[in-house]
């Protein structure tokens, strides 16, 4: 292990509707990483029906949690997307890279700006404590989210290559893939299987290396063995650490 070399560590799609899941994974990712080093990203209404609320045993937990150390990011509002997309990047984007849930790809800035001061100002209050940044979910971005992030003053985002700090002239933070995992199909389980097999070699050498789960992980017994096979590679190369390890 280096300690040059930085590894970050992240729980997607965190929310009441995954709290089990959440339990799951926080367990399996605490035998290769510290647990305050695993870093949260908080969905405020999951597609509308599983709505954060202060004063609830979840957001009890979720603010101990922040207490602990995790770093808690916005991660949308709703996690669905239902813009009507122009371009037919766009287009296959939202078809092809995700399910429905690439919510900021379409969006114009007035809308993606509400939702992401909303949801920053609903567990800031939760937490007591600021945000560590926005990600989108699916980790797409359209123009309008862009100019919003902007505009918010969120200290971080990130996307499937690189992170980075929004401003009108974004700050490069940090390059590389990131080794996720998907539990949609048996093709999309065996492709990322692969991914993560192949890819601690590739990122060995980076100054940073990302692991992302999602609470689907939790169903495909496969996908927590590699989970955990991944973390025992890159804790060999990378040492884990914070977000805001890179500011």
């Amino acid at each position: 292990m280096s300690p040059e070399r930085l590894l970050l560590t992240s729980i997607h799609d965190v929310g009441p509707r995954s709290e089990t899941q959440v339990d799951r994974l926080r367990d399996h990712l605490a035998a290769h990483v510290p647990v305050e080093k695993i870093a949260m990203l908080v969905v405020p209404d999951h597609w509308g029906e599983a709505p954060l609320k202060a004063g609830t045993p979840f957001a009890a937990r979720l603010r101990d949690w922040a207490d602990a150390g995790a770093e808690m990011f916005v991660h949308g509002w709703y996690h669905r997307d239902t813009s009507a997309h122009e371009s037919f990047a766009a287009r296959m984007k939202a078809k092809h890279m995700t399910a429905s849930e690439g919510e900021f790809l379409g969006l114009d800035e007035e809308t993606a700006y509400q939702r992401m001061t909303q949801g920053r100002a609903l567990i800031e209050d939760i937490i007591g404590r600021p945000v560590a940044g926005f990600i989108a979910p699916a980790w797409l971005y359209g123009p309008g989210a862009h100019a919003a992030m902007a505009r918010a003053g969120f200290a971080m985002a990130e996307d499937h290559w690189r992170v980075w700090q929004p401003g009108a002239v974004e700050r490069p933070l940090a390059s590389g893939p990131v080794i996720t995992w998907a539990s949609r199909s048996k093709p999309r389980i065996a492709s990322s299987l692969f991914a993560a097999w192949a890819l601690p070699t590739v990122l060995r050498w980076k100054k940073v290396a990302r692991v992302a789960v999602h609470p689907g992980d939790t169903g495909v017994p496969a996908l927590l063995e590699s989970i955990g096979a991944t973390l025992r590679r890159m804790t060999r190369s990378h040492r884990p650490g914070r977000y805001a390890e890179l500011l």
